[in-house]
């Protein structure tokens, strides 16, 4: 009997379990390596993504092929069940080379079990960044946010605008044939921050609670607000050649009537779930209603058009285990939010990461325009977010606020999706900004980690 008919028999969701579980257990390999090594453990996680992404690419499996072209592939399903051709979905998404290869596997005796499989992977590791940074925002005072709220907005506009104007000029230099909005694009895309890469090595590290910490998270809230209203000005521009004001304008608006209302709003929910709750054991009250508002947020951001990751942190923020008094009285297991959903993020997270990690394409630094190109993006990138930390007043470092920062991740992988969706990126300049992408995120973390190793005992104590 084959595999495909012994397959037909069996369990359909054995290959999903068997995909996932590989892909955790390589992802354990990666943080072993690392703790030994003395890294964060996200930097071994995506080492780790990328050597099991382009070896197992190079060998032909096709699970890893379809991987590494991220959620992408999904809009080939998407638009196929709407009606369209598979191998014409294919190619209008990734190219004639890639859009055949795309289209064989999705067709092929298994491509039912590897999208399978692949969809699976994307969803885990989306619970996992929202797990992630809900833990951030568990161990984020909301009292703290607004302390060093001057200095997170700083931080953003100069983390926003700098890395975009510095961008552009590179891209004008570099390559002076492009045009004025593919310029403008690519400058937008530098604009982006991964919080999720930072945050993993600050909570690492125990900077998550300080003033830093704060710091860098708050600016992440604001970066995503900004990058998206210069996403929609400059895609505005390619679109139609001129600038919805009123699109810039209900961009801000949803974004901070959001942000007001999960601060203000939120813990009166909490309360009034925690409240309905009452009859349930403690630890199923607190893990129910952890676990039910974190969702509700990140989809509520999401509808707001924010990041699901911006409602996640918000949630992490606005839970409180105070908002249990009353139901822990006579209670005999004392257990905390954070020791509950621990387990859900220490298993969720090192997918995301080296899914990521799978999605690095090693072939793209084998053309020279592209490594070029990429190469005056990453100085403009480097240059813009560290120096973003100057925004962050004394007693913090402005230098461990300026890494923080530095990761663009999965956020500038999706600026550059749609870019090339538009238009305005070919796949040389797409590769380019994958690269630069690449690079931000690979050196992130362990520049942070020395950054704070660095750190003298008496300035840690001031930054607290």
């Amino acid at each position: 009997m084959s595999v495909a008919s012994a397959a037909s028999h069996g369990d359909p969701i054995a290959p999903v379990i068997l995909g996932v579980t590989s892909i955790l257990l390589f992802a354990i390999i990666g943080r072993v390596a690392a703790r030994r090594a003395g890294q964060p453990t996200v930097l071994g996680e995506l080492i780790m993504g990328i050597l099991l992404g382009n070896i197992a690419w190079y060998f032909g499996f096709d699970l890893i092929a379809i991987l590494r072209e991220g959620p992408q592939v999904f809009d080939v399903v998407n638009e196929t069940l709407a009606g369209i051709p598979l191998y014409e979905a294919a190619v209008s998404n990734f190219g004639e080379d890639k859009g055949v290869e795309v289209a064989r596997i999705m067709t092929g005796p298994h491509g039912g079990q590897v999208m399978q499989v692949a969809h699976a992977v994307d969803v885990f590791s989306r619970y996992g960044v929202i797990f992630l940074l809900f833990m951030a925002g568990i161990e984020t005072e909301l009292k703290e946010l607004r302390r060093v709220g001057a200095d997170s907005i700083r931080v953003a506009l100069i983390g926003v605008i700098l890395p975009f104007a510095l961008g552009f000029a590179a891209t004008m230099v570099l390559r002076p044939e492009l045009s004025f909005y593919t310029d403008l694009f690519i400058g937008a895309t530098l604009g982006a921050t991964s919080v999720g890469i930072s945050a993993q090595v600050l909570r690492e590290t125990g900077y998550i609670q300080r003033r830093e910490g704060h710091i860098v998270l708050g600016a992440a809230v604001g970066d995503d607000i900004l990058g998206l209203i210069i996403l929609a000005v400059v895609s505005g521009l390619v679109v139609t050649g001129t600038v919805n004001l009123l699109g810039i304008v209900s961009v801000i608006t949803i974004s901070v009537l959001f942000l007001v209302a999960a601060v203000t709003l939120g813990p009166t929910l909490v309360r009034f779930a925690a409240f309905i709750m009452r009859r349930l054991d403690l630890v199923e009250a607190k893990m129910f209603t952890s676990y039910l508002f974190v969702m509700i947020l990140a989809w509520a951001a999401n509808l707001a058009g924010l990041a699901t990751i911006v409602g996640a942190f918000a949630a992490g923020v606005v839970l409180s285990d105070s908002h249990f008094n009353k139901h822990e009285v006579g209670s005999d297991k004392p257990v905390t939010i954070r020791e509950l959903i621990m387990p859900l993020e220490v298993i969720l997270v090192p997918i995301f990461f080296i899914l990521m990690g799978i999605q690095v394409k090693l072939e793209s630094f084998l053309s020279w325009p592209v490594v070029s190109l990429a190469g005056g993006l990453l100085v403009a990138a480097v240059v813009g977010k560290v120096a973003c930390g100057l925004g962050a007043r004394s007693p913090a470092n402005r230098l461990i606020v300026g890494v923080g920062m530095l990761p663009r991740g999965e956020v500038g992988l999706v600026f550059a999706a749609i870019g090339r969706a538009l238009g305005v990126l070919d796949d040389a300049l797409f590769s380019a900004i994958v690269l630069m992408v690449i690079v931000t995120t690979l050196i992130a973390p362990p520049w942070l980690k020395a950054v704070i190793r660095r750190q003298p005992a008496s300035a840690e104590e001031a930054s607290a």
